[in-house]
């Protein structure tokens, strides 16, 4: 409707909408829909002037409605430059990391007035588009949160109460959209109406709130204040959380008599040592909370059923983290995802690569599951609910950038033949073992708590499989077989069994297949192919799950993957990350022959587009180890290739130590967040605290009480038979009857989330173009202009620089090469030096700043210059700078070993002294032997002379012959003797044993 519309045609709506009018007016209008009140006190209160000046003027809007919109308020029509998200120079990505707050200004009194053809749009309308920002207001009593869609043109507010008693979350939800200009506006009578008591303050911005949490008092509200974007999907951004604030909804003076509660700071803290800016991922309209199949199977069902709206907001909750969180927001709110945002926890990468003049966008999506969730040794086997620990779901999806959205030409929705996925799982070994780690030994010793003849919770984690995966599950048991003292092969045979008694009452094509290997025997074998096993077992798992490939189904041909690759070995780390990798290569040769890339599936392991995947695999196995371990990878694919450098050995080391250290000294403060973070422990009268618990088994497994009042699952039949039938992909179909006229916004409005039309933009932010391999992940060939080149899906040449490049992939993998890098500032930098570092920094593995690796010495004395030259020129007075660099010299030692002068000299003079010595061939004295000559003419007569015993010497000698009859029995003639000399010493008290003092040096 038109501003400029006459009063008449306002007239006839029934009632006066809020956002019109002051919230101290809203609350004496009749049938207001809406409790935003610029007043916060609970009672009535005196209608103040302002409101009866809104009365008073009410004519007088015939004259204000011909005026253009811009007298009614001062707020500016088109927002400022930093709050529109134009260009900012400053910042990496298209926007800042920061979110920017809701611009206002101070309204005259004509702001009171109705603002003439506004717009009244209501939650779930169409157009009204979903919020990306959000600012934090606070009054003496109440918090105002005020969001706002991508474009910073529409907006929404809620309202939460400060005062209310502990424990409760009372939160008023309007469900209005407004204008930039009426949000000003009702801002400003807040801000009016609580003049005396400080007014309207802006608290904070953000980009989301994660939910709300409460420990022992009032409620705290968890929001997003930083992120970043990783990846794009279907025109849908991704981002990572990079900052969190956690807000306490209480007044001043209530939050300060909580700080001085312990507990309460306690579990605040205890919170804390739970990093959510690491690894921790959102999407304000995609749900990366399910696969790629999934989704676009739901949509495709929603239309063929004729739904009105589009489905949303089925969240999986087992990869929901913040689904503790989200209970008091369902609670409190009607429209809880339009405020709250769900949250996965794991691994999210992207990157483009060129292929025959085509751009495939690789995607490796990692969700780690909350269920059973927690540290490595703390967290092991499965818990009586069927769910294992270390469960992690990888995605993998191969696109062609060709089209941005998931819709093909039409419009045909939710049918791009340009996506496609492959899923895989990992997850510990689904029986009831444990390590205890409360000692000193790295290794702890592997106990079966239970043994189950029915394998009750292995046969809930398989059905649980089957439901979300279909079948077949594909098993591959990557353990230990031979050990000279028996830990992981205990794990074997019982594993083993529980396989063999869950597939008797399976299918005959439904079965789980299962193939236990010794990998880590195989890598230390020089007659067995490791790379060459896992081949031939990810193309028997790939042929027969299949995978999933977007499509119409008449002129592109769709499929859709049924069951899953379920990969473990004793932590599901290093063997387990190694065969995901040559799965995900052999599901990758698949998804781009699917694609037209490739005339067949086969991808040689020395091609620019499976590097590019290793490095991808490679950083999801670091996070994945981090979260879980404490530590990046240990044996990374190089080891299992076999194509490691010596240095790799240094660095296996320092990971190791870090696990331990990890795993022996922190661990058990990391489970304490997440029990806290996961709801796993909740505060209650009278319970012991979170930090008093001597184990956490009851907070992870079902209550006995409540498990022996349930009814057994049939021992026989522990599967449902629906989760056995096969997937498949719902026919594409035009939307028909009210669906049939909207606009493709309606169902999926990627435009403005992906191209952002108000926004002004730069080549190097927009994602698409960071994403690209050439920046991320450069090749070692070169071509003849310098530039690098890409090669097809076939093994490169074998030279020389390919094959230290090969052997570097697996264990170096800077993101960044100053080769291939034409902006010099995109060099990584030394902390402490500020020197450039190259492409073979240690900062992948070791993450932390490095000093500069030289090249390696060819000879002794090429390293005596180099390690003269390596000496640092002054000292570093910092203590903290001293210690990073000692710890980065060490390293860098370790992978380049120099000798001195002094050493070098002695070994050259060693290596070259058996050359002076002649063969002995005769028992004459050996000509030119200087040394042998002056050894034999050293020993003078006088030196002979003194070898010579004496007569004392002989007959002490000699004493030690005459025994007596009794040797055992010490006679008084005997005590003079020197034989015994120390029973002597024994009989006046000293000790038998000569004390030394201990050198402590």
């Amino acid at each position: 409707m038109d501003e400029n519309s006459s009063v008449d045609s306002e007239s006839e709506k029934p009632h006066t909408p809020l956002k019109t009018l002051p919230d101290a007016a809203v609350q004496h209008a009749p049938n207001a829909r809406s409790s935003l009140g610029n007043n916060d006190g609970q009672g009535p209160t005196p209608e103040p002037d302002i409101v009866r000046q809104a009365r008073t003027n009410a004519t007088s809007s015939l004259a204000t409605s011909s005026l253009p919109s811009t007298q009614l308020s001062d707020t500016p029509s088109v927002p400022p430059m930093h709050e529109s998200g134009l260009l900012d120079p400053d910042s990496e990505d298209e926007e800042p990391a920061t979110a920017a707050g809701f611009e206002r200004s101070t309204s005259p009194a004509s702001a009171l007035h109705r603002n003439k053809g506004a717009e009244y749009q209501k939650v779930g309308e169409e157009g009204v588009c979903k919020m990306h920002r959000f600012s934090l207001y606070e009054t003496v009593n109440w918090f105002y949160l005020v969001g706002g869609d991508v474009l910073d043109q529409r907006f929404r507010i809620m309202k939460i109460d400060r005062t209310a008693d502990s424990g409760d979350l009372v939160v008023v939800e309007d469900e209005i959209v407004y204008t930039r200009k009426e949000m000003n506006q009702l801002l400003n009578a807040v801000d009016d109406g609580n003049k005396v008591s400080g007014g309207l303050r802006l608290k904070c911005t953000t980009w989301g709130v994660l939910g709300f949490i409460r420990f022992t008092g009032a409620y705290y509200m968890l929001v997003i204040t930083k992120r970043s974007q990783v990846a794009m999907i279907g025109g849908h951004y991704i981002y990572q959380i990079d900052g969190t604030e956690l807000i306490s909804l209480t007044t001043s003076s209530s939050r300060s008599k909580a700080e001085r509660i312990p507990e309460e700071a306690r579990f605040v803290s205890t919170l804390s040592n739970l990093d959510l800016s690491r690894s921790f991922y959102f999407s304000y309209t995609y749900d990366i909370t399910r696969s790629l199949q999934l989704n676009m199977v739901q949509e495709r069902e929603a239309l063929g059923e004729g739904l009105l709206q589009k489905s949303q907001h089925y969240h999986d909750g087992m990869f929901v983290w913040n689904h503790h969180l989200l209970g008091p927001a369902s609670r409190a709110l009607r429209n809880t995802y339009d405020w709250c945002i769900p949250t996965i926890h794991g691994f999210v990468d992207q990157t483009n690569i060129s292929i025959h003049s085509r751009t495939v966008c690789v995607t490796v999506i990692a969700r780690r599951s909350r269920l059973f969730a927690g540290a490595r040794y703390l967290k092991r086997g499965v818990n009586d609910l069927g769910y294992v620990a270390n469960d992690v779901e990888t995605e993998q999806i191969i696109s062609e950038a060709l089209t941005t959205s998931f819709h093909a030409p039409g419009p045909q929705l939710y049918a791009n033949p340009n996506f496609t996925s492959y899923v895989q799982h990992r997850g510990s070994i689904p029986l009831h073992w444990t390590q205890d780690n409360s000692g000193v030994t790295p290794k702890p010793d592997i106990e079966l708590n239970l043994v189950d003849p029915f394998f009750s919770a292995a046969a809930l984690h398989f059905d649980n499989l089957f439901e979300r995966y279909g079948a077949p599950v594909y098993v591959l048991n990557l353990v230990k077989a031979r050990e000279r003292i028996p830990r992981e092969s205990i794990l074997l045979q019982e594993y083993t069994n529980a396989i063999t008694y869950l597939n008797q009452s399976l299918p005959a094509d439904k079965k789980i297949l299962y193939k236990a290997w010794d990998m880590s025997r195989a890598s230390k074998s020089r007659d067995q192919d490791v790379i060459g096993t896992l081949e031939s077992v990810g193309k028997d798992i790939v042929s027969r799950t299949g995978f999933f490939r977007n499509g119409d189904g008449v002129y592109w041909k769709s499929a859709i993957q049924n069951g899953v690759a379920r990969t473990n070995c004793i932590d599901c780390l290093d063997r387990t990350n190694a065969a995901q990798f040559i799965i995900g290569k052999c599901a990758l040769g698949h998804q781009l022959q699917a694609l037209g890339i490739i005339p067949n599936e086969t991808v040689e392991f020395e091609s620019d587009v499976v590097t590019v995947l290793s490095h991808m695999y490679h950083a999801h196995g670091d996070m994945i180890a981090i979260q879980y371990g404490g530590s990046h990878l240990v044996n990374t694919m190089a080891t299992y290739r076999k194509i490691n450098q010596w240095s790799s050995q240094s660095r296996d080391m320092v990971e190791s130590f870090k696990r331990y250290y990890n795993n022996s000294f922190l661990d058990r403060q990391r489970q304490e967040a997440y029990n806290l973070f996961l709801g796993n422990y909740t505060f209650s009268q009278g319970q012991p605290m979170l930090w008093d618990l001597t184990t956490d088994y009851y907070l992870h497994h079902a209550d006995p009480r409540a498990w022996s009042e349930r009814r057994r699952k049939n021992y026989i039949k522990w599967f449902e038979p629906h989760h056995l039938e096969e997937r498949r992909m719902p026919q594409h179909v035009y939307p028909n009857g009210a669906l049939a006229d909207k606009p493709l916004e309606f169902f999926d409005d990627y435009w403005l989330e992906y191209y952002r039309p108000t926004n002004l933009s730069a080549f190097p932010k927009i994602l698409s173009y960071k994403v690209n391999s050439l920046r991320k992940y450069p090749p070692p060939k070169e071509s003849q202009d310098g530039a690098p080149e890409l090669s097809e899906p076939q093994s490169r040449p074998a030279t020389k620089n390919n094959r230290q490049d090969s052997g570097r992939a697996g264990a170096d993998l800077s993101p960044v090469d100053s080769r291939f890098t034409t902006n010099p500032d995109q060099v990584p930098k030394n902390s402490l030096s500020g020197e450039k570092l190259s492409g073979n920094a240690l900062s992948d593995w070791l993450r932390q700043p490095s000093q500069q690796l030289q090249p390696g010495p060819t000879s002794i004395k090429d390293a005596h210059t180099l390690n003269n030259a390596q000496k640092p020129e002054k000292p570093l007075k910092d203590k903290s700078a001293a210690t990073q660099w000692t710890l980065n010299q060490f390293v860098a030692n370790s992978l380049n070993p120099t000798v001195v002068e002094t050493e070098a000299d002695e070994y050259l003079r060693y290596i070259n002294h058996p050359s002076n010595l002649p063969l002995v061939v005769s028992t004459d004295d050996p000509p030119h032997n200087s040394d042998f000559l002056t050894y034999i003419q050293s020993n003078s007569p006088d030196a002979v002379a003194q070898m010579l015993s004496t007569e004392d010497d002989i007959a002490d000698f000699e004493e030690f012959f005459n025994v007596g009859d009794d040797p055992l029995t010490v006679t008084d003639a005997d005590t003079p003797k020197k034989r015994y000399k120390a029973y002597r010493q024994w009989l006046k008290g000293k000790s038998l044993f000569k004390q030394q003092r201990a050198d402590l040096q």
